[in-house]
């Protein structure tokens, strides 16, 4: 008998054409999901009767009661190498293999300019303008060269972000609660004696920092009240780090001059949601790690941990599990 895999959230249908699953023909079949499972009910219903699963990132939580549900399941694979949302005690005592993939940082990277660049120069709003008839030339775009771009966050993403900046002339800070002088001198940029002082004083902040019990709620209400009127947010790593409401209210009021944003506190994003409405904000729906390369190696790393498990020798994985 045939082991049953499932593809999750496969929303542009490419995930059995940006890799050869060719190799697994004999021994896998192999179903993709376009529509995403809104809650556990759902998930446990659909994936009942899956020996494997492959998830893309975060967007789906495994916690215990849900592996419970499963009774077939017995690998997980989680694009990219770390994963918040699994309950790895709970897959060990399931008998579930976790198993994970490389990611490239480069594309959020790129999105995040993307973004900066697109709230600094009004593309949106001018190109729905010219398409429709409006008025021709409506905004004054905000320049970057001489400019403060602050960073939270100088890993991997950050410092690349940072490259760019500089780049483009700007006068790039950076802080973080473990970010040493001497890895900001390495990066060449400043780091920021704290981060309200960063705050205080960026025209432009992105936000760069892997989401945890520090991290939770880093920016809200009291810390945007910080930034001026002026100043851009731009948020392409977890939504929870920046208090949603608190955003929302800042948006609405005026007092930032825009903010963009590619992670939301539920995914997909529901059709009432206030972010599809809010003031001054540039929305897309979490592109940050969806990119051809990307892909790619998602799903061609997917079918290699498939091989190696079913070989017996399961490799890449994640959190210990069995």
């Amino acid at each position: 008998m045939k082991f049953r895999c499932a593809l999750l959230d496969d929303y542009q249908s490419v995930a059995t054409t940006l890799a050869d699953w060719s190799s697994l023909a004999d021994e896998v079949d192999v179903v993709s999901y376009q529509e995403h499972f809104a809650d556990e009910d759902a998930l446990a219903t659909a994936l009942a009767d899956f020996d494997i699963i492959v998830t893309l990132r975060e967007r789906v939580p495994f916690p215990a009661t849900l592996l419970a549900r499963l009774p077939r399941l017995r690998l997980l694979i989680a694009s990219g190498m770390r994963n918040s949302v699994i309950d790895y005690a709970a897959a060990e005592h399931h008998g579930v293999t976790v198993c994970g993939t490389a990611s490239a940082s480069t594309p959020p990277v790129e999105l995040a300019w993307a973004l900066l660049l697109g709230l600094a120069r009004g593309l949106v709003a001018e190109a729905n303008s010219l398409r429709t008839g409006g008025p021709w030339q409506s905004t004054v775009g905000a320049d970057l060269h001489g400019r403060r771009l602050g960073l939270l966050g100088l890993g991997k993403i950050g410092s690349r972000v940072a490259a760019v900046g500089l780049a483009f002339g700007m006068d790039v800070c950076a802080w973080s609660q473990n970010l040493t002088k001497e890895r900001a001198d390495e990066v060449g940029v400043t780091l920021a004696a704290s981060k309200q002082e960063l705050l205080a004083t960026s025209d432009f902040v992105s936000v760069h920092l892997a989401l945890g019990d520090r991290t939770r709620g880093l920016i809200g209400a009291d810390e945007l009240a910080l930034m001026r009127p002026t100043a851009y947010l731009v948020n392409t790593s977890r939504a929870a780090i920046v208090d949603q409401d608190a955003l929302l209210a800042a948006l609405r009021a005026g007092t930032l001059a825009g903010a963009a944003t590619d992670v939301f506190d539920t995914e997909p994003l529901p059709a009432d949601h206030p972010m599809r409405t809010a003031p001054r904000l540039l929305a897309t729906p979490h592109l940050g790690y969806v990119s051809d390369a990307n892909y790619r190696t998602y799903y061609g790393h997917a079918v290699e941990d498939i091989r190696a498990y079913l070989d017996g020798t399961p490799i890449r994985r994640l959190g210990g599990a069995a």
